[in-house]
């Protein structure tokens, strides 16, 4: 099993979810976040004053698949996360080793 965890545009999330729901991903997280990347921020002008912002918003979508869905999930958040600017986010793939779901008690694959 893997854990995938991506960090994109917000407003690209409602795209990504749906892409995801198309090819058999039965369960999401998302979790709203502020953070920089390569382009440390940006600088705003409010009432006449320079000011530098230095987290910019974004989402973190986390999802856990079998290993077999992993590639799949992964291009498919790259492709339609994917603007071609600075800012589009990163992708995370990580080991899980057991999941358990609470009100069953299933285990590993089943549980997901």
């Amino acid at each position: 099993m893997k854990k995938i965890e991506a960090i994109i545009k917000p407003f690209k999330l409602d795209d990504v979810v749906d892409a995801l729901s198309e090819i058999g991903v039965e369960g999401v997280s998302v979790t709203e976040i502020k953070g920089f990347g390569r382009q440390k921020g940006r600088t705003e002008i409010y009432k006449g004053a320079e000011y530098v912002v230095d987290f910019l918003p974004k989402v973190k979508i986390e999802v856990v698949v079998t290993d077999g869905l992993a590639g799949p999930v992964s291009e498919t958040i790259q492709k339609v996360a994917h603007t071609g600017k600075i800012g589009d986010g990163k992708i995370f793939i990580l080991p899980i080793e057991s999941v358990i779901r609470i009100r069953t008690g299933e285990r590993d694959d089943e549980a997901i």
